[in-house]
């Protein structure tokens, strides 16, 4: 990470052909085995074009730590209790780090695990939709499809970080 615990940081996702997703701010929290961990608090407000939202309750965010083939297509966010759901995972094209800034290309297909513990791959309409009118590269198709499988696979066997993990960076936001 190239930010400092405490320092503010803003996320901007963005769609193939670098058209407007969502933004929003964050404050980084801290990085571990997993990844660089952010945090929103609850009332944090969150736009895309023609949508805004403030977060109902506090979400910690997960940047994914390099591996060895570059497997991060994804961006990770754990709801605290009450929250609209447990983890929403995000499938995009690998994050990056532009100063106190995470960018990545939001790829449509998103791993959710709700409340009641069900885990579905969501949006999957959407992204065979964009691949073909928003001309994604067969490489990116391949690695959003891979990524899907293996991170709902993680999700639903509880697989790190998706264990629990989430849970005291939680506790490390609400103490600020």
């Amino acid at each position: 990470m190239t930010v400092r615990p405490g320092d503010a940081v803003r996320v901007v996702m963005t769609k193939w052909g670098d058209r407007p997703h969502w933004e929003f701010d964050a404050v980084a929290l801290g990085s571990d085995e997993h990844g660089d961990w952010l945090g929103f608090p609850g009332g944090t407000p969150m736009a895309r074009p023609g949508l805004s939202v403030v977060s109902p309750v506090d979400q910690v965010g997960l940047v994914p730590a390099p591996g060895p083939d570059d497997q991060r297509g994804w961006l990770a966010t754990f709801h605290a209790d009450r929250g609209p759901v447990h983890t929403y995972v995000d499938m995009t094209t690998p994050p990056s780090w532009d100063g106190h800034v995470v960018r990545a290309v939001d790829l449509d297909l998103d791993v959710i695990r709700g409340n009641d513990g069900r885990v579905w791959v969501d949006d999957e309409d959407e992204f065979d939709q964009h691949r073909v009118e928003l001309g994604y590269p067969e490489d990116v198709v391949e690695l959003a499809v891979a990524t899907a499988a293996r991170i709902h696979a993680a999700v639903d066997r509880r697989l790190a970080p998706f264990d629990g993990s989430a849970e005291a960076w939680l506790e490390r936001l609400a103490r600020r």
